[in-house]
């Protein structure tokens, strides 16, 4: 399935996720957000749930690359990860809205129709914050034994542009 969105709050894939597959992997290209610097992100939904706010334990971390060389840096960004949080997951950070900036990635999210287990996902990507390259890293479970059906994609400010497919595997 392949979500095409243009100044759209948000991308929802809210058909499709079921147990036909153990793996559901999207892949997001050119997301350009109509605010300059917000973050890509993503929350699911339990079956028969509503308002996308399953529990989620993360991590989240980068690494930069200056334009021209000057700065290099690895960290750890306590601010996009959560503990038990319900709110959407950061997966790109500070995504420049330029037209010569976006954000590329993929998310996977493992086995998201078992009622035994909790759900885990890794997420990488790269984007464009003025002047850096950006490669960043998201991982960790949503804290629910409930089948997940539905997933949301948004900025953390206004709109984006975006492509996002969803593919299932094995």
């Amino acid at each position: 399935t392949t979500n095409t969105s243009s100044g759209a709050a948000t991308s929802d894939f809210t058909t499709g996720i079921d147990s036909t597959y153990k793996l559901y992997i999207f892949k997001f290209y050119d997301v350009n957000p109509a605010t300059d610097a917000t973050a890509l992100s993503f929350q699911v939904n339990a079956v028969g749930g509503s308002g996308f706010n399953e529990t989620i334990t993360s991590t989240f971390f980068w690494a930069k690359h200056q334009e021209n060389d000057a700065s290099t840096s690895l960290g750890y960004r306590t601010g996009d990860d959560q503990a038990q949080g319900t709110s959407y997951q950061t997966i790109a950070a500070s995504v420049g809205s330029g037209a010569d900036e976006c954000a590329s990635g993929i998310l996977h999210l493992f086995n998201p129709a078992s009622t035994t287990y909790v759900k885990h996902f890794t997420s990488r990507s790269n984007w464009y914050d003025p002047n850096y390259s950006i490669d960043g890293f998201s991982a960790g479970y949503i804290n629910t034994t409930s089948a997940i059906d539905e997933i949301s994609f948004k900025m953390s400010s206004g709109n984006m542009d975006a492509v996002i497919k969803m593919y299932g595997v094995g």
